[in-house]
């Protein structure tokens, strides 16, 4: 099942009212945080985080919170992983990186990383 970018926006626009209760989705920067993730959105294990995966969470953690958003390595970036991932839901088994990486990026305040 292929879904295209717009489709997949809308998707994750989705995820983030109903499950990540975000009344008012920025869909610009929802839309640059997936294009960011290039071809990885189209891949079904890629696409996704496993909050119960450790060694996923310290890619989230050094790939994107530190490469991407330029953040300094602390215990605070994994409590922000923590709290967005409870965001999510828990017993949710699809997290979609592009939901989680935007609620990180306004977590962290760092939307100017995107006004490119």
């Amino acid at each position: 099942l292929f879904r295209s970018q717009v489709e997949l926006i809308e998707l994750y626009t989705a995820d983030l009212k109903e499950k990540c209760g975000v009344a008012e989705p920025d869909v610009e920067l929802l839309t640059k945080v997936t294009k960011g993730l290039g071809p990885s959105i189209y891949n079904n294990d890629a696409s996704k985080v496993s909050g119960s995966d450790q060694k996923e969470l310290d890619l989230v953690k050094n790939n994107f919170l530190i490469k991407k958003l330029g953040l300094k390595d602390s215990p605070e970036l994994d409590t922000a992983i923590n709290t967005v991932l409870e965001q999510y839901g828990k017993s949710n088994k699809n997290k979609y990186r592009a939901v989680v990486y935007y609620l990180l990026t306004k977590h962290f305040k760092k939307e100017s990383v995107y006004n490119n």
